[in-house]
């Protein structure tokens, strides 16, 4: 294994640990998180074939840029239904999806949350396309572009994580109560823009 493999592992665990730190409640999490930031922070200091003259990526001094995130939509075979998760800490649901992680493509992470959140294995069919999320234009909190790509399931459904409690089938004009990470009509135009086979963008 060579140097770059284990600089990756480590940049990893901090992008892992900045993570728990901006949203666990818990505090012996937090505990846990703060040691890993500082743990990956001083063996990033001491890794002597890396040069550290270039950004720290978990600064915000740096060049500000929006976040990334990914969602997925999933529709029926006629493309009537479409597949919703429900966030267990807000009871509302959403698209499979979430903020993209540190080195994995956009498509890893869409296949990655989808499994995550729905237990669904997918195929990525297709790049459906990218919206600007802005504060000034959207329900977003932060700057936000959003990847959206149409899935195809694979296979039956399979245990799913805690951050989600149940998975479902929707008509597309008969949606759940939507989750406030996106509007009603954000996700309409996502899901809509799949079902005819268009590309949206901004």
């Amino acid at each position: 294994m060579d140097s770059k493999y284990f600089y990756d592992f480590i940049i990893k665990v901090q992008a892992i640990s900045k993570i728990g730190l901006t949203y666990s409640k818990d505090p012996y999490a937090l505990t846990n998180y703060q040691e890993l930031n500082d743990l990956s922070t001083r063996y990033l200091q001491e890794f002597t074939d890396v040069k550290f003259d270039r950004p720290n990526y978990f600064s915000k001094d740096i060049y500000p840029t929006p976040n990334v995130s990914v969602r997925t939509v999933i529709l029926n075979k006629d493309k009537t239904k479409v597949m919703m998760v429900r966030e267990a800490a807000l009871g509302t649901y959403s698209l499979p999806g979430g903020w993209a992680d540190l080195y994995d493509s956009p498509s890893k992470t869409a296949k990655n949350e989808c499994s995550q959140e729905a237990g669904a294995d997918i195929e990525v069919v297709r790049l459906v396309g990218i919206l600007d999320r802005t504060p000034f234009k959207s329900s977003a909190s932060i700057p936000e572009y959003v990847v959206v790509f149409e899935g195809k399931l694979l296979g039956k459904l399979h245990e799913h994580e805690y951050e989600t409690d149940d998975v479902g089938w929707f008509e597309i004009d008969n949606l759940p109560p939507i989750s406030r990470k996106t509007s009603a009509e954000e996700l309409l135009r996502m899901i809509i823009a799949t079902r005819d086979g268009k590309t949206i963008f901004d």
